[in-house]
């Protein structure tokens, strides 16, 4: 009967024990999984944040810090060809190239000259052309010495040379706008009087017939 209770209390602590053991198990599991619920954050992703802050610290490294007068520098080429664009000539005055003014207006007024005297020829020989048309070839009496074809021609050459004279104004005008835009941008560039050329006579030796003789020569600087 003793041999029985041992047996049957071994066996009820065989069962006891993988049950306890599987309880443990659980517990640490569930311990080393909950026990900072804010900690859940992959490794792999804080590797990745830490990599992302340390180039953006080295693109603020990098970084140019520009100051107010350089940032007013770089805005002086584009203001200075918008004032351009609205007035001719307005941007060579926000340069400070005063000097410039009559280049401007003198080479719009020679192109307006252009223009006026072959605007008015093409007007005197389209008219003669329209009264010859409408009065059967019969001329009138300042152009009575020319013939049909010849009033053509010329109200044809003046009307072309008016063109002509609207597309170089036009040009001009881009012209005096790329100038303004151009000589601010350069505003910023060292062009004084010591960037020349010199060209300064010398003497140099050279070997003539196993002797050495000075040779005149011209050397050349380039002051930058």
């Amino acid at each position: 009967m003793q041999n029985i209770k041992l047996l049957l209390i071994l066996a009820f602590l065989a069962f006891i024990e993988p049950v306890f053991a599987q309880t443990d198990s659980t517990v640490i599991k569930v311990d080393s999984t909950f026990r900072n619920p804010r900690a859940r954050t992959n490794p792999r992703d804080t590797i990745k944040s830490v990599s992302k802050k340390s180039t953006a610290i080295k693109k603020n490294e990098n970084a140019v810090v520009k100051d107010s007068a350089r940032l007013a520098l770089e805005k002086m080429p584009r203001k200075a060809m918008i004032r351009s664009i609205i007035f001719p000539g307005l941007g060579q005055l926000y340069n400070k190239r005063w000097w410039k003014l009559p280049l401007v207006y003198g080479g719009f007024f020679s192109i307006w000259l252009v223009y006026d005297f072959n605007q008015r020829y093409y007007k005197e020989y389209l008219s003669e052309v329209q009264y010859r048309t409408l009065h059967n070839q019969e001329a009138t009496p300042k152009y009575a010495a020319y013939r049909y074809e010849a009033i053509v021609n010329a109200k044809d050459y003046y009307r072309r040379n008016r063109d002509l004279s609207i597309l170089g104004g036009v040009a001009f005008y881009a012209i005096q706008v790329i100038d303004a835009y151009v000589d601010a941008k350069l505003f910023r560039y060292d062009i004084s009087d010591e960037l020349s050329l010199k060209v300064i006579p010398s003497f140099q030796t050279q070997s003539i017939y196993n002797a050495y003789a000075p040779v005149p020569s011209l050397k050349i600087r380039l002051s930058l």
